[in-house]
């Protein structure tokens, strides 16, 4: 029997919970052409979001369509040019001799090498002269709008892990480039997402950043704890097993309603239960988990520094005023500026969130990891508690 939890991919039709609100947002924006930025920790289902809606837009607007790029191997401008002009030519092609002939109509300057592939899933690759394409850029850049334009639709390019353009060379050139086309685009708009969120930030919200209100920001929060535990009962349900709104509850607790937890704790579970659940099934699954991602979380922790180290300690252990003469002392963090430096050093490496001041550890299972096994610390919330 399948599972009935997905995580690690898109989740899609009985899989992709709540998000209702974010939905009907993200799909009006589709289809009304406004850029739109959207900005979460990692694994908090931004893909299966935008997936979502665009399915939602599509059956709304019929000369719509979705280009979708992700950057996350892409390391050079070379490269991020010949995905986006292989996508946008897809997108806006119903068959890929049309989209062959796209290539050559519209590349004046530049010369692209096509390559027909055996594969029916790729069925053309472009490749591209360097030196060209470094003199000609803008034709891939409008690519989109021109071809948006004859054929008479709408598009929305969706790039994934977009921060990855901050390791180009030159990247804010690149970017002031990029907005210098992308903001005149008429027929096309941009939802721009990607997992590094402190980055993500710093694109979209500094001033001094070329993308600095470049579109509506999305804020994604968390799915609220009795969407969890309907989600889990109802997934049960439709396998024919049984899990109580108690123990669901439990599920989305440990796993703090992280979208990526909750579902993989929730396969765990499901796992070891036969017809009906028990309390002791959701803790054995819990503990499993922590010891399956234990040595990943032990690479991680191996390779910060004791002021970092620390620093997490005294804030698992419930601190407030981390800059105070006694936590200091008692944590041994140096001086108050040290703090602020380990502070922005662990957001910088993902492990912590920063939202408007208040730090939480983006990994919950990472966080009871290190304060129960690594730290060997006595409870000091409900979600330690859970599992004594």
């Amino acid at each position: 029997m399948e599972t009935p939890f997905v995580f690690g991919k898109i989740a899609k039709n009985e899989n992709f919970t709540d998000r209702e609100k974010e939905t009907a947002q993200l799909a009006t924006n589709f289809t009304s052409l406004i850029n739109t930025i959207i900005i979460s920790p990692r694994r908090w289902g931004k893909s299966s979001l935008v997936s979502k809606a665009a399915e939602t837009a599509l059956n709304q607007k019929n000369s719509l369509r979705i280009c979708t790029v992700d950057l996350f191997n892409v390391r050079n401008e070379e490269e991020f040019y010949t995905l986006l002009a292989m996508a946008v030519l897809k997108s806006a092609s119903s068959r890929w001799e049309e989209a062959v002939d796209a290539a050559k109509r519209f590349f004046r300057k530049l010369v692209p090498k096509i390559i027909l592939s055996p594969d029916p899933q790729n069925e053309f690759s472009l490749d591209f002269d360097w030196k060209e394409l470094l003199q000609n850029p803008d034709e891939i850049l409008d690519l989109a709008e021109k071809m948006a334009t004859e054929k008479e639709l709408s598009m929305v390019v969706c790039i994934d892990e977009f921060q990855n353009m901050a390791g180009f060379d030159n990247p804010l050139f690149f970017q002031k480039r990029l907005r210098s086309h992308w903001q005149q685009h008429q027929h096309v708009s941009y939802c721009l997402y990607g997992s590094k969120r402190h980055m993500m930030l710093d694109v979209f919200t500094n001033p001094s950043m070329p993308f600095y209100k470049f579109g509506e920001l999305l804020f994604l929060e968390k799915i609220d704890t009795e969407s969890w535990i309907t989600f889990i009962v109802e997934r049960f349900s439709a396998t024919g097993k049984k899990i109580t709104a108690t123990q669901a509850e439990i599920i989305v607790r440990l796993a703090d309603n992280h979208p990526y937890y909750v579902q993989q704790l929730s396969q765990q579970v499901w796992l070891r239960t036969i017809h009906s659940c028990t309390d002791e099934t959701v803790y054995l699954a819990h503990r499993s988990l922590v010891e399956q991602l234990s040595l990943l979380f032990a690479t991680i922790t191996e390779a910060l520094p004791d002021n970092q180290l620390n620093f997490l300690k005294a804030l698992l252990a419930g601190e407030k005023a981390l800059t105070s003469t006694g936590v200091l002392i008692k944590y041994r963090l140096g001086s108050s500026a040290n703090v602020m430096r380990s502070k922005n050093a662990l957001v910088e490496k993902d492990i912590l969130d920063n939202k408007a001041g208040e730090i939480s550890f983006q990994d919950p299972i990472y966080r009871y990891w290190l304060a129960k096994i690594f730290f060997r610390m006595d409870p000091q919330d409900n979600l330690l508690e859970a599992n004594g």
